[in-house]
């Protein structure tokens, strides 16, 4: 008995089509944030699923001028959490359309495919 051919057309479809949800997934995600607080609240960041810093709130009380080095300090662990849970958020939900986790370079591939010029963060 021999196997069905291979329909590479169809494989490509298939590829297009999830290339088209994980898009769309990663528009919605634009619009998803997460905050972190650092320092017990002297700072606090927000970012969005496209892994930008949309806000980045500072304590008049942490703003000492004998102390920038602290500050500097709260302000760069803040953003690197935000944007971890921002890559957990975005993970969740591309794993959310594929039903598996995505691995590194997945949107070079998809811009390779389909042509897309925009970039595609995850």
């Amino acid at each position: 008995m021999t196997d069905p051919p291979f329909d590479l057309r169809a494989v490509m479809a298939q590829a297009q089509e999830m290339g088209e949800r994980l898009r769309r997934v990663q528009e919605e995600l634009r619009h998803r944030s997460v905050s972190v607080t650092v320092g017990g609240g002297m700072v606090e960041v927000k970012a969005n699923g496209a892994l930008e810093i949309l806000e980045v709130k500072i304590d008049p009380l942490a703003v000492d001028p004998r102390d920038v080095a602290m500050l500097q300090d709260l302000v760069c662990a803040g953003v690197n959490q935000a944007l971890v849970r921002a890559r957990e958020m975005a993970a969740a939900a591309m794993q959310q359309v594929t039903g598996f986790p995505l691995p590194p370079g997945v949107d070079q591939l998809l811009r390779l495919l389909f042509g897309r010029r925009k970039q595609i963060h995850f």
